[in-house]
């Protein structure tokens, strides 16, 4: 089964592409600018909110109310030099030189791990030169996306997908590792708990056999039961989630005072420089807690309005992912369209009391330079991914041979490409 078998709910053979080389695409054409709008319209919303709370943010850490806008500008300024770097470079580079970005990722967890702690964030997630700190995590996960895509990718191409030792044991091996390590030596349950769903939809949509899927769901889901009740603070910080208001001053303070700003903000919210959280009550209130301060300023109206614009870009990078000219970059966007999902989904979720606090930030809101390089540098993938889409036409009228020779012909939808792109199975860029 290929990937598209199981995205978008319509099954599309890939035979004829399967049996061409993994570089030929599509004739180039127009990318998907819609993409780049919605981020755009997302980082400004998080300068606006980081910019508004700069003053409770500078009191509370003796630094100047401009010293986080600045810090974000900057990352968003190197995360926009990462974007058009990767909308420029060859897409058959992330496959050819994977390998490059796991050794990168696992020497900077290495180092993360060798570094002394930070007594305010004691945990080895960081590398820290001076004032500067970059999160080993991070690039773990940008590297397990593009490992993924391009392990899955080969998989099916030799139909070796339900092969158990050279398809299933792999991953399960990779996933044991950076678990011990992660979820272990680093101990961020959060972030392995992204890795997890990002490799579960990918293996799920690749067409992975559903009874090995479930199986190791099952056994990862008893693994992170015991992790969570032999670690006192994770299981303090279930007990919160569950019992949030007999916690309040404890280990459920973070989670009641994010309630707190969302529930002040009511249907219009207080306004900007009108926060209150922000004055040293909500912790990581630039952070993980920035859906809270947004809620607090904006209301019921403006976070409506910010899960719109969440759902709409996961809706173009669904597009792409549908569209995507092969294989490896269908299971890449795929890869990052539940990379960022996931993270939107449980960031928000923490914040309303709908899943426990797991130290996730909001992608293109939350205050941060290492998660704002690696989501620009994804995005600016699928903008490259989305120069080579193609568009397949379905007649209804057809019998199912008739389709099935429609979609290995990949005939296109004119009306929907006019001045778009003149796309040829055969074309090169």
């Amino acid at each position: 089964m290929n990937p598209i078998n199981r995205l978008g709910g319509r099954r599309l053979n890939l035979k004829n592409r399967l049996e061409e080389p993994e570089e030929s695409l599509p004739r180039r054409h127009r990318p998907d600018y819609w993409l780049v709008i919605i981020v755009v319209i997302l980082l400004v919303i998080g300068l606006v909110v980081i910019y508004s709370i700069g003053t409770a943010l500078g009191l509370a850490n003796n630094v100047s109310n401009n010293f986080y806008i600045n810090r974000q500008l900057l990352a968003i300024a190197l995360s926009v030099v990462a974007f058009l770097a990767a909308s420029k470079i060859p897409l058959v580079w992330w496959k050819k030189y994977y390998k490059l970005i796991i050794a990168a990722a696992t020497v900077a967890t290495l180092i993360a791990i060798a570094m002394p702690v930070n007594p305010q964030y004691p945990a080895h997630r960081w590398v820290r030169l001076g004032s500067l700190s970059f999160q080993s995590v991070e690039l773990v996960t940008f590297a397990v996306v593009i490992w993924l895509a391009k392990f899955l990718s080969d998989r099916i191409k030799n139909k070796q997908l339900s092969n158990t030792r050279k398809a299933f044991l792999p991953l399960v091996v990779a996933l044991v590792v950076m678990g011990a390590v992660i979820a272990g030596v680093q101990s961020d349950l959060g972030s392995i708990g992204v890795i997890l769903g990002i490799m579960t939809i990918c293996i799920f949509v690749a067409g992975m056999p559903l009874k090995k899927i479930v199986t190791v769901s099952v056994l990862i889901a008893i693994v992170g039961i015991l992790a969570i009740s032999l670690t006192p603070y994770r299981r303090a910080r279930l007990e919160s989630f569950l019992h949030p208001s007999s916690n309040c001053l404890t280990s459920g303070y973070q989670s009641c005072q994010a309630l707190i700003a969302v529930g002040s903000g009511g249907l219009l919210g207080l306004g900007l420089g009108r926060s209150v959280q922000a004055y040293g009550y909500l912790p990581e209130s630039a952070n993980d807690s920035i859906f809270a301060i947004y809620s607090e300023k904006f209301g019921f109206i403006g976070d409506m309005v910010l899960i719109g614009l969440f759902v709409a870009l996961f809706t173009r990078i669904k597009r792409i992912a549908v569209q995507a000219p092969n294989n490896f970059t269908k299971l890449l966007s795929v890869g990052i369209l539940t990379w960022l999902s996931i993270q939107a989904v449980i960031n928000i979720g923490a914040m309303i009391g709908l899943l426990p606090l797991k130290g996730i930030t909001l992608p293109l809101i939350s205050y941060g330079g290492t998660s704002m390089l690696f989501v620009m540098l994804a995005i600016g993938i699928l903008f490259q991914i989305s120069r080579y889409t193609s568009y397949v036409q379905l007649n209804r009228n057809d019998s199912g041979d008739k389709q099935k020779e429609r979609l290995n012909d990949d005939h296109t939808d004119r009306g929907r490409l006019r001045r778009a792109y003149n796309a040829t199975p055969s074309g090169r860029p």
